[in-house]
């Protein structure tokens, strides 16, 4: 802080008197004319001054217009006071200020200078400071008190004479999108035309305005707007047009409204149907969300990611737009540069996806619908490929598929395709947008004995060789039936190999007596009913009812019928396909939950990646390792043993069958409807001795896992460890 010092100047000699005075806001040095003792206290000035900054630092601009003399304030409506300080604050996009006193001096008894230093922090060029500013000051008569003489060069000093804040932004072509092995999944090289125009120069704005309206795709009342708010010398951007729109009327426009043209990179995804559900979209910010882009440097036309991978990782592709603090006269010309600042390159990012492996799974998903005409009423399916040790994910698949091109602002496909393409997606029922892998919800059948055996054995309610008599009947005061008619006497790797109904009814029956609640506890702590941990999408943490969830939402006791329900994956049980592959990776990995992760790396080409995938272990399972022995045996005879439910599906393939797939198909009753169609499971992991991959597949109102999903999983996996599709 600074002392005061009240100094004389007497024949060019200054003499120091007087201590500081005892006040809580040390005063400036003060540097007084020779004339008579004044009337106005100078530290009076200083005050309000002080005042006048803090009110701006604060950010209450009706607070700093009563501070400004009444002269001030009749030439300067506060409206358009607010809207000055607003305009430029924007423009710099500014987020804080501060200010440093340097002195105070009188120039006459009634006029006093503040002088300071203003620093200010911005989100796009950074911090600098305004060095040597200077605040007028005068003894207002009709205040009372001293007053700021105010102009808009308290703003920015050229601002007085006429001056205006510019911002030239330089921001980063959004960066690309790849696969794991560098194949280039969304780039920017899609291509619109900005279209400007100096305002004066257009020869008639009537006859203009009609042929920016259809080219633009904006409103006339919008363009009318930016053209009134728009100084006659300036270059007016008026939006962004389509390649071809371009082609076929920029010689009218450069005739008609003196046009100017700038070519602009878009976002174009190489294969638009391949990923869009992970990939996601770009597009214009929301209402809502245009004050936080602006304040992060870019305009509200700025096109940002919008879902998916874009959405999530959107700063990183987007990068850090850089620019130039101007002060430009009104003849465009640079009176001064304030502050300037480098762009912050984009980074882009790798998946872990195989476009490969993913084009695969995609196409034996689709071909399956075209083939099989009883699939008329499934409107859709899932497929989810995991690295069992490192949680990658390889491929996730949702059925059916869409054009993301469709979704981005000035589409590769034309406007008037991409708005075909979006109208026809939004209205078809089987939902083409919803995640199935992720955000798809399901009961999960059959393939929920897994956890049942899991529970009943590492519990201890059952032994590992606990043996039950299989009929086609299970009756406990309820009667449930088996798929077939029984499979004689099991023990539990048997009951899982073959599938049978009543073994784990009975299981579902001795859990409850054991313990209430004890087996959905084991289905939570597995992984279901919460969400996976995955990062970069949307996803649904599905539901496994319990005790106190039924008391409270249903009002009726927990019994032993609701036990016996979700032991076959029934009830109220929903889960997603990802939920189920992370389980069966956690099973052959024995023991690790691992988050699924979709991308591998992060940097810019050539460099040091800025991120790097390592696995992340969320929990590790507190299960006996002969349980786990227990469900490898019963679930790799799945497929080899001529009990197995699948393996009728993997005999023929000799070179499958040598790697080992272990696996357990699902027949899940859809609860919609009493005539609905069961949903159809498969899921597995593979090879069986030196497990890489677990594979998820469900399809919708298909009918039997054994039938209709399995043989998709054996597909995936012979494309995966052999890179062959099936022929038929």
């Amino acid at each position: 802080m600074f002392r005061f010092v009240c100094c004389i100047l007497i024949a060019a000699v200054i003499t120091a008197c007087s201590p500081p005075p005892s006040a809580s806001v040390e005063t400036l040095p003060t540097l007084a004319v020779l004339n008579p003792a004044p009337t106005h206290p100078p530290e009076d000035a200083e005050r309000v001054a002080r005042k006048f900054l803090e009110a701006w630092k604060a950010g209450d601009l009706p607070a700093m217009y009563a501070l400004i003399t009444f002269n001030s304030q009749e030439a300067t409506p506060l409206e358009t006071f607010v809207a000055l300080y607003e305009a430029a604050q924007t423009e710099m996009t500014l987020s804080s200020l501060d200010y440093t006193p340097v002195t105070l001096y009188r120039e006459r008894d009634n006029i006093a200078v503040f002088a300071y230093n203003m620093t200010f922090d911005t989100h796009l060029v950074g911090q600098f400071t305004d060095q040597d500013r200077q605040l007028r000051l005068i003894m207002d008569d009709r205040a009372g008190d001293w007053r700021v003489a105010w102009s808009p060069g308290d703003i920015f000093t050229e601002m007085g004479s006429g001056g205006r804040l510019r911002l030239e932004v330089s921001a980063p072509s959004r960066a690309n999108i790849y696969d794991r092995n560098g194949v280039i999944l969304a780039d920017q090289n899609g291509r619109a035309v900005i279209v400007s125009a100096v305002k004066q120069k257009i020869p008639s704005w009537g006859d203009c305005l009609p042929l920016l309206v259809p080219v633009l795709g904006r409103s006339a009342d919008v363009l009318q707007k930016i053209y009134d708010e728009s100084a006659p010398d300036w270059l007016i951007q008026f939006g962004t047009m389509e390649a071809a729109a371009y082609e076929q009327s920029h010689t009218t426009l450069e005739q008609v409204c003196a046009a100017q043209f700038a070519s602009q990179p878009t976002r174009r995804y190489e294969n638009g149907t391949l990923a869009p559900h992970i990939l996601g979209n770009v597009g214009y910010p929301d209402e809502a969300d245009v004050p936080s882009v602006r304040a992060a440097g870019f305009s509200q036309d700025t096109i940002l990611g919008k879902s998916g991978i874009e959405r999530s990782w959107d700063a990183t592709l987007r990068g850090q737009p850089g620019g130039k603090l101007l002060i430009v006269s009104t003849g465009g010309g640079v009176l001064r540069e304030i502050a300037r600042s480098p762009s912050k390159p984009a980074e882009s990012v790798w998946l872990t996806l195989d476009s490969e492996l993913q084009t695969a799974v995609t196409k034996i998903i689709t071909d399956a619908y075209a083939q099989k005409s009883w699939w008329s009423n499934s409107k859709g399916a899932a497929a989810v490929v995991m690295n069992v040790r490192t949680g990658e994910i390889l491929a996730m698949v949702s059925y059916p598929t869409y054009d993301a091109n469709a979704f981005t602002p000035f589409s590769m496909l034309g406007r008037a395709e991409a708005a075909r393409i979006v109208a026809e997606v939004q209205a078809d029922p089987r939902r083409p947008q919803l995640n199935r892998a992720a955000d798809g919800l399901y009961p999960l059948g059959s393939v929920m004995k897994t956890v049942s055996a899991t529970a009943v054995a590492d519990s201890g309610v059952y032994t590992l060789d606990q043996r039950y008599t299989c009929v086609g009947r299970w009756s406990r005061d309820i009667v449930r039936y088996d798929w077939n008619n029984g499979h004689g006497t099991l023990t539990l790797p048997g009951a899982i190999t073959q599938s049978c109904n009543p073994y784990f009814y009975e299981v579902g029956y001795q859990m409850f007596m054991h313990q209430p609640g004890l087996l959905p506890e084991y289905m939570r702590r597995v992984g279901f009913g919460g969400p996976t941990g995955l990062r970069d999408l949307t996803e649904s943490p599905g539901f496994i009812p319990t005790p106190e969830w039924k008391l409270e939402k249903l009002g009726y006791a927990w019994n032993f019928s609701d036990e016996v329900n979700i032991a076959i994956g029934q009830g109220e049980v929903q889960v997603t396909p990802l939920q189920v592959t992370r389980w069966f990776a956690a099973i052959a990995n024995r023991g690790t939950l691992l988050r699924p992760q979709l991308v591998q790396q992060v940097g810019i080409l050539g460099e040091a990646p800025s991120y790097t995938l390592t696995p992340d272990p969320m929990e590790q399972l507190d299960i006996k390792p002969e349980v786990f022995d227990m469900l490898h045996e019963g679930m790799c005879a799945v497929t080899r043993s001529r009990a197995g439910t699948a393996e009728w599906l993997f005999r023929p393939y000799d070179a499958l069958q040598a790697k080992g797939v272990c696996g357990k198909t699902g027949t899940a009753q859809d609860g919609s409807s009493p005539d609905a169609i069961s949903h159809a499971w498969f899921a597995a992991y593979a090879p069986m001795d030196n497990p890489e991959v677990a594979v998820a597949v469900l399809v919708e109102n298909a009918g039997q896992g054994s039938e209709e999903a399995a043989p998709l999983v054996r597909d995936i996996l012979l494309y995966y460890f052999f890179g062959t599709l099936p022929t038929g």
